[in-house]
């Protein structure tokens, strides 16, 4: 019998996770103020701007404008996963939403704003439901991993938006592979003076919808049922075939509608490998969120401010290197920390006695 072993806890208490997440994100500045003293800087004078960069006002506003993409993303791989359907293409599938919004933005008619952001928005569900269906069907019809199809699928989309970006759809005269702005007629206004844009609105209430979806349909209760049992699923009458096509249509449109923020609420074009990773850091903050839609919303806006801050310490001379590895130091040991949260060390004490009762004899 082991003297040491992992034993799952039944239940984690909210206070518990936000403390063990404070935890070890300060484990982490310190590993990486150690660091940072090591290869010649000030740790506390990095830090002091990192904090500065996030808590002022200009900062927080810049964390949530980093965090509106990184919202969809979590929110679409949360939804997948209530299923344990592993959608790893949020990248492709936000890539295909921001090329169709901006298409329909650039070349479509010319017609008021109103009926012209609403296509843009439908548009964007669209071109990341296209994407993912490619994978939904496959893995519905013949059980073929839907992890592999999605991951592979960000490859061929990332390759054909660069195309676009580099060639058809290039801004004249200029060196950045992007297309040109869209017209300020289709800009999604902001919310007040506050110099956040209303895209934060529907990630919000996006949400929220999703939230009682869950609590309360019957196609919420569904999923729920098959990703505890596929087989006491069938029995009892749900189509699990349909499920997994609808719960990765509709994860793929969530995370397409990271394009139409882009496009319609931040930088009002597209640009060459513009996802930058959102999808596969939207799979760390639906993990960490527990695939809760409204605590996706609260860790993608942390994701954004770490986001804000490694750019902002490197205007202190520290390298992009080494801003890169705090931002992900803090991600790893945060992880780390769920297992803390998730296990428990226990200590067998029958044995050790045993053991110290024939050391004695």
């Amino acid at each position: 019998m082991r003297k040491i072993r992992l034993q799952k806890r039944a239940n984690v208490p909210t206070g518990r996770r936000v403390l063990n997440s404070i935890l070890f994100v300060a484990l982490a500045l310190v590993f990486c103020g150690v660091f940072l003293a090591i290869v010649g800087f000030n740790p506390f004078e990095v830090y002091a701007k990192m904090w500065k960069a996030i808590f002022s006002v200009r900062g927080l506003q810049r964390s949530i404008v980093a965090g509106l993409p990184l919202m969809f993303t979590g929110l679409a791989v949360a939804f997948g996963y209530r299923m344990n359907l592993n959608n790893i293409g949020a990248d492709g599938q936000y890539a295909m939403g921001a090329i169709l919004c901006v298409w329909f933005a650039l070349y479509g008619p010319d017609m008021p704003a109103v009926p012209k952001l609403i296509i843009m928005f439908v548009l964007a569900m669209v071109g990341g439901m296209i994407v993912s269906l490619i994978a939904a069907i496959p893995k519905a019809l013949w059980n073929v991993s839907e992890t592999i199809l999605t991951m592979m699928l960000n490859y061929v989309v990332l390759l054909f938006l660069n195309y676009l970006m580099y060639g058809p759809w290039k801004e004249a005269g200029q060196m950045v592979p992007q297309t040109p702005l869209i017209s300020e007629r289709y800009y999604l206004p902001d919310i007040g003076n506050t110099g956040i844009n209303s895209v934060l609105l529907i990630a919000i209430a996006l949400a929220v919808v999703i939230f009682f979806f869950h609590k309360k349909s019957s196609r919420g209760y569904q999923m729920e049922v098959i990703r505890r049992s596929p087989s006491a699923a069938n029995y009892a009458g749900m189509s699990v075939k349909k499920n997994i096509i609808f719960v990765l249509a509709v994860s793929g449109a969530i995370a397409g509608l990271a394009g139409f923020a882009q496009v319609g609420g931040i930088i009002h074009r597209v640009q060459a490998d513009l996802p930058n990773s959102a999808g596969y850091t939207g799979i760390v903050i639906a993990y960490l969120a527990y695939l809760n839609p409204l605590s996706v919303i609260i860790v993608a806006f942390l994701f954004g401010a770490l986001e804000i801050s490694a750019v902002a310490v490197q205007i202190t001379g520290v390298p992009s290197q080494i801003a890169m590895m705090i931002q992900g130091c803090i991600m790893l040991f945060v992880i780390a920390g769920e297992f803390f949260n998730r296990y428990k060390i226990v200590v067998n004490k029958k044995v050790l006695k045993k053991q110290e009762g024939g050391e004695t004899a």
